[in-house]
């Protein structure tokens, strides 16, 4: 179908594009190849590369970056949905309610992390002193290895689900009446109603859900650093930590194959991912 619009008329979006996205993104991928500062380079092919994936601590943040994407839309499709549900019922005040939930979207990253920073101190932190009230001791939230980056990732779904939630209820409200009205006279669980009809209807929600959330997690960095910086030690590192560190280091061509790596990690995950939902939507 031929556009009604002249070409001409898109040249202004393509050149803001290009000047934008398309220079900035080779340039990345250029420098990646190089040694460089901010007043000379010089060329040495896919030595940064090489010694990104020779770093444990740089594959490490590699693996956590997987590891907290995959972790946070999880449970962001999955608790979305549910308040979603619950928010399109006839719970009572369900217009405060979704309030309440979307609330902690609209609040920046920084101030998130620092409020939780605080809520998490295992010495004298809100939730071990409501733990030890009723006789539980409290964990190291961001302190212990084990815990740091799942305690990273839970405060970035409880930031986050509200928008998921609120993808799910557009979804769920645009759903025809008519399906689960057939459904009650055929005599249809409120199980079977959910299962056979609401999550295969919403799944254009779901597709979103999962493709933004994956996307966020991936390219997480301000909660992360604003809350543990990337400690303790570098458990709790995530690429885009590992090329922060590197640039207040000093290491402009390391950090910017870290950069080209986020970039293919990004797309090499996403691309296929959103292809293959979509593919199963329409096969819908």
């Amino acid at each position: 179908m031929r556009s009604p619009y002249p070409t001409w008329f898109y040249l202004p979006a393509a050149i803001i594009y290009a000047v934008l996205f398309l220079v900035p993104t080779f340039a990345s991928f250029y420098f990646s190849l190089t040694r460089w500062s901010l007043f000379d380079f010089e060329f040495i092919g896919f030595d940064n590369f090489v010694q990104f994936f020779r770093e444990p601590a740089l594959v490490t943040g590699l693996t956590n970056t997987v590891i907290y994407g995959v972790v946070t839309s999880g449970l962001k499709v999955v608790l979305g949905l549910l308040l979603a549900v619950l928010l399109t019922s006839q719970v009572i005040a369900r217009g405060f309610l979704r309030s309440v939930v979307f609330f902690p979207v609209l609040v920046s990253w920084i101030g998130i992390g620092i409020t939780f920073q605080v809520l998490m101190d295992p010495f004298g932190g809100f939730i071990n002193e409501s733990l030890a009230v009723i006789g539980i001791e409290g964990p190291g939230w961001l302190t212990d290895p084990s815990l740091a980056l799942l305690s990273v990732a839970l405060v970035d779904v409880w930031k986050g689900v509200g928008l998921a939630t609120v993808i799910y209820i557009a979804g769920i409200v645009s759903i025809p009446q008519e399906f689960f009205e057939a459904a009650k006279v055929d005599g249809a669980s409120a199980w079977q109603n959910f299962w056979h009809i609401l999550l295969p209807l919403a799944r254009p929600a779901t597709t979103t859900v999962i493709i933004l959330s994956l996307i966020g997690g991936l390219r997480s960095f301000d909660l992360i650093w604003a809350m543990t910086r990337g400690g303790p030690g570098f458990t709790s590192d995530v690429i885009a930590s590992v090329i922060y560190k590197q640039y207040q280091a000093g290491f402009y061509g390391l950090s910017t194959a870290g950069n080209v790596l986020l970039f293919v990690l990004v797309t090499a995950i996403v691309l296929p991912l959103s292809r293959f939902l979509n593919r199963k939507e329409v096969e819908l």
